[in-house]
C-alpha cells in the first residue's frame, strides 16, 4: 500500500473516531508532504512507551490529529508491528511551559484494532481518563494557587484579583463552566471567571453548581488566605484533597 492510500484510510478512521469520542472532536490529517507540522507534532507526542518506540525505529511520515473544543489533542499514527490497527496517543499542549509538566507521569500512548468503534470505547475508558488528569496537573502548574481538579469533582480557587479559576477535568465540565462565563487563558488552558462584577459572578457560582451536580460532577471552592468570597456566593463545600502527583517521568521534548 503506498503513501497516498494508506494516508486516506489513516484519514478515514480518524473521522469515524473523532465522532464517536465523548465531547466535541475534529479531525485533522497531515499527509507525508506537511513535513514541518509532522515535525512540531513529534516534539509534542506525550509518550515514553508504546508510541516513542515505534516513532525511534519509524519516523513519524504521517498522522492525523483528534482536537477536542477544549484544546486537548490526540494523535492517530500507523503501527509498524506486524499487526492490523493503529497507535493512539496524547499530544501535549504547545502554550505550556517544559517546567509544567515536571512531575507530572506522560499519559502515554495505546494500541488499538482498525475498528473505530471499539476503539473509542478504549480511548474514552483509558487513555482519555489518564489524558485529562495529566493535562489538569500540568496547568496546576502553570499558575500558583489553582488546585488541579478531578473527573468527578471541579476545584475552583479565588485569585488576589477578585477572579476565580480551575483547570477541569474532561470536556464535560469544561462546557458547564463555559457556559457560565469562564473564559480559558491560551497559555496556561487555565478557566477564569472575572471578579470585575461580584454580583454576576457570585450567581453564576451559584448556578453552576447544581448543573454539574446533574451531571455527576461536584465542586470545590478553595480560598486563599486574605481572600474573602462574595457574601451572595454559595456556601463552599469542603475542599477536596488534591490530586496526588503520580511518579515523575519528565516529558522529553
Amino acid at each position: 500500500m503506498d503513501d497516498h492510500d494508506n494516508s486516506e484510510q489513516l484519514a478515514s478512521y480518524a473521522d469515524l473516531l473523532a465522532g464517536e469520542l465523548p465531547g466535541a472532536w475534529t479531525s485533522t490529517c497531515h499527509p507525508p508532504e506537511d513535513k514541518d507540522d509532522l515535525a512540531e507534532l513529534t516534539d509534542r507526542i506525550w509518550d515514553l512507551n508504546i508510541v516513542a518506540a515505534s516513532l525511534a525505529t519509524h519516523p513519524l511520515r504521517q498522522a492525523a490529529v483528534l482536537t477536542r473544543t477544549d484544546g486537548a489533542q490526540l494523535t492517530v499514527l500507523n503501527r509498524y508491528d506486524g499487526h492490523d490497527g493503529f497507535l493512539i496517543a496524547p499530544v501535549a499542549p504547545r502554550a505550556l511551559p517544559d517546567e509544567a509538566y515536571r512531575t507530572v507521569r506522560e499519559p502515554g500512548g495505546i494500541a488499538v484494532t482498525d475498528d473505530p468503534f471499539l476503539s473509542a470505547e478504549q480511548v474514552a475508558s483509558d487513555l482519555l481518563v489518564r489524558y485529562d488528569t495529566a493535562l489538569a496537573q500540568a496547568r496546576h502548574h502553570t499558575i500558583g494557587g489553582v488546585q488541579p481538579s478531578r473527573a468527578d469533582r471541579v476545584v475552583m480557587t479565588w485569585q488576589p484579583d477578585g477572579s476565580v479559576a480551575t483547570a477541569p477535568v474532561g470536556d464535560t465540565a469544561t462546557a458547564a463552566l463555559v457556559a457560565n462565563g469562564f473564559v480559558q487563558d491560551q497559555q496556561t488552558g487555565i478557566y477564569r471567571l472575572t471578579g470585575d462584577d461580584t454580583a454576576a459572578q457570585a450567581l453564576a457560582v451559584r448556578e453552576i453548581g447544581p448543573q454539574l451536580d446533574a451531571l455527576g460532577i461536584g465542586i470545590s471552592l478553595q480560598h486563599p488566605a486574605a481572600r474573602t468570597a462574595p457574601t451572595t456566593a454559595p456556601a463552599a463545600t469542603p475542599p477536596s484533597t488534591a490530586v496526588t502527583p503520580r511518579t515523575p517521568a519528565g516529558r522529553t521534548r
